[in-house]
């Protein structure tokens, strides 16, 4: 497969991921009307804190949380465009000739207000300014896609597993199901067909039963 194909099967796979998560949460997402825009220019705020922005104190980027921090921005992001209304394939292509669109910013803080103020602004993703947050973070496609799949397995596992009634357990024998999942998210191949399957099954075999 090309480096174009393979963005393409990424990307398709995350919006139909997508779309199963929030119908999972609410089989009328669609009608719901949430405000993912805003959900976007909240997170924004929240990573520039893990970032670093205060010039009067002394800051060191945390590069692992705020590609977290993208990562659940993708999700917004994807499901803003899912609600206007194009079809699957259509957003596909557009994310990817937009993702591959990064300019030549280089102050992660004003690619994040970019970002943000589309967010704010046009109440929309803006996929190009979102591409230099990644850029800066030193994240490509393939990291994108294996933090996406992984946090969005977790989300089901949530789901599966009493979430909404407040049962499930975020501890496990001493660590949150998030630093789990980062442990073993690298130890799978996320290129594999049943990657997300396999994450699941891992996941299940980590969390406790009693």
């Amino acid at each position: 497969m090309t480096q174009h194909s393979i963005a393409h099967s990424q990307i398709q796979q995350m919006l139909t991921l997508q779309d199963a998560m929030n119908t999972r949460v609410s089989d009328t997402w669609r009608e719901n009307e949430y405000e993912w825009y805003r959900a976007i220019w909240v997170e924004c705020a929240e990573m520039l804190d893990h970032h670093g922005w205060k010039w009067w104190k002394h800051q060191e980027i945390d590069v692992a949380q705020v590609q977290l921090e993208l990562v659940d921005i993708f999700h917004f992001g994807l499901s803003l465009r899912l609600m206007t209304g194009s079809s699957v394939a259509q957003i596909t292509d557009e994310l990817v000739e937009q993702l591959a669109q990064k300019t030549s910013e280089r102050d992660f803080k004003i690619a994040l207000e970019s970002l943000a103020s589309s967010a704010v602004t046009d109440k929309a993703f803006n996929a190009v300014a979102f591409a230099d947050c990644m850029h800066l973070m030193q994240m490509d496609l393939d990291e994108l896609f294996r933090q996406y799949v992984g946090k969005n397995t977790l989300n089901f596992f949530r789901q599966d597993h009493g979430y909404k009634d407040g049962s499930y357990v975020k501890v496990w024998q001493g660590e949150e199901d998030n630093e789990v999942l980062a442990r073993v998210v690298n130890t799978l191949d996320a290129g594999a067909q049943d990657f997300q399957q396999q994450l699941y099954q891992a996941l299940e075999s980590h969390y406790p039963t009693n």
